[in-house]
């Protein structure tokens, strides 16, 4: 079929920390749980109502080996990918179905600043700029080299709160 697209671009919160397991062929498989939220101000009662949709997503090979190393619970990430719907069938013999985001990119959002507080909170990942996967091999990583440490970066600037609901004050934005 011309002129179909089947793309997904998420930007939420790890619910867990990803499970990753190897395939009998020795494939990485990471299977995530990403959570976004959304608030509005309802006009009956005038009370802000946040809701929270979690989303299933699933990586492979290196994208899922990247998962499984750099990204823990609660990690802010943003995930391309696209949607797939596997049938399978339970104990009972009965039919079921799962839709999913398959990733072809996983990028991790957390500022240098938001992990410096989870390492002195007893959790979480070192992080020099954010790091990504794409294509297999984490940025500043060339196929047949090895990692090569970032150069002298510029302080990141505060950008706000990463959800709505995480925002005090900012109810009346339009947007």
């Amino acid at each position: 079929m011309a002129g179909s697209l089947n793309k997904v671009i998420l930007i939420g919160r790890l619910g867990r920390d990803p499970e990753l397991s190897y395939t009998a062929n020795g494939q990485a498989l990471a299977k995530m749980s990403v959570a976004t939220d959304e608030g509005y101000r309802d006009k009956q009662s005038g009370q802000r109502v946040d809701r929270t949709e979690w989303h299933r997503v699933v990586a492979w090979r290196q994208t899922a080996e990247f998962c499984g190393n750099y990204l823990k619970k609660g990690s802010l990430v943003n995930v391309e990918g696209k949607l797939q719907t596997r049938k399978w069938q339970d104990q009972n013999g009965q039919d079921r179905w799962t839709t999913e985001i398959v990733a072809d990119r996983v990028q991790g959002l957390d500022s240098p600043k938001d992990n410096q507080q989870q390492r002195q909170q007893g959790g979480g990942y070192q992080q020099q700029g954010g790091y990504q996967q794409q294509g297999g091999y984490p940025q500043g990583q060339q196929q047949g080299g090895g990692y090569q440490q970032p150069q002298q970066q510029q302080p990141e600037e505060d950008l706000g709160p990463a959800f709505p609901s995480e925002a005090s004050g900012m109810d009346d934005v339009p947007f």
